[in-house]
């Protein structure tokens, strides 16, 4: 198998102890790293690390073609990140990932994990979900997303990426969105490149992805600790999956779909209290 890409990506170390864990954020859909900024200013104490998935940000010109393939990539930059700043291989390590990112990370530490060893080099901790979509369940729904999910694609690649946006976001799931934070967000997305959004949106459809609740269900980290799974109270959808999943679940007032940006302060207590309890091997 040849050796994986890397992912751009941006390290900051804890302020104090070297023995922290490290936490990985990853992005969703049309975002890049430093979409988490607000969360890891607030964070110091631990090391931090944010990667740009394939197509995106300074990822740009990688080109993601599966799930597993990009599975790939994020293990061996969490691996190259642990080398490159010497920090000790055994470290703790926390995965969050939020819509798209929490799709793959889920993914990673199933269905990738049972048939590439590499992951279990790292010693993964903790995982936190963010909005993210554990799969659909029949083929009528995967097929329906399928076609979607192949139209937008051909919309980022053949039209003007700020039109396609602002069609993108008036899609219900941002409902919570008002004019001005919608504004922004096309004026910040509208510098990617629409072709290799495109061959993104089709390598990582939720089509293609298998039913990962209950693979995400039987990850244990500890006796008692499992998943985190953080929604909005804004965002129907995903609250009624978090409900109905079993899993230990947060809701955030005031927020939508993207919770660390919307409420980062509410996001970071939570994942605050998730990692100290992740340090100590308590339980909730």
């Amino acid at each position: 198998m040849p050796t994986p890409e890397r992912l751009a990506y941006r390290y900051t170390p804890a302020h104090s102890s070297p023995e922290a864990p490290l936490v990985v954020f990853v992005h969703g859909f049309l975002g890049a790293g430093d979409d988490w900024d607000a969360v890891n200013q607030v964070l110091p104490e631990y090391h931090r690390l944010t990667i740009d998935l394939p197509g995106h940000g300074k990822s740009c010109p990688v080109q993601g073609v599966s799930f597993d393939q990009v599975c790939r990539m994020i293990t061996a930059t969490i691996l190259d990140c642990i080398q490159a700043h010497k920090l000790s291989a055994t470290m703790p390590v926390c995965l969050v990932g939020y819509s798209l990112g929490a799709r793959l990370l889920m993914y990673l530490m199933t269905k990738h994990r049972a048939i590439h060893e590499t992951i279990n080099e790292l010693n993964v901790n903790g995982l936190v979900i963010e909005g993210g979509n554990f799969g659909l369940p029949d083929d009528e729904q995967k097929n329906a997303r399928w076609r979607s999910d192949s139209l937008w694609a051909q919309r980022f690649k053949q039209e003007e990426i700020g039109a396609v946006l602002a069609d993108w976001y008036q899609q219900a799931v941002f409902s919570s969105l008002n004019h001005e934070q919608r504004q922004l967000l096309i004026a910040k997305r509208s510098v990617n490149l629409g072709s290799a959004l495109s061959d993104m949106l089709l390598a990582t459809s939720l089509a293609k992805q298998p039913d990962l609740l209950p693979s995400v269900k039987a990850l244990s980290f500890s006796e008692h600790r499992k998943p985190l799974y953080i929604c909005g109270e804004f965002d129907n959808k995903f609250t009624q999956l978090a409900i109905g999943s079993g899993l230990d679940y947060e809701p955030i007032a005031s927020a939508g779909h993207n919770v660390h940006k919307e409420q980062p302060r509410a996001f970071v207590l939570r994942l605050r209290t998730y990692l100290e309890q992740m340090s100590l091997g308590s339980v909730k």
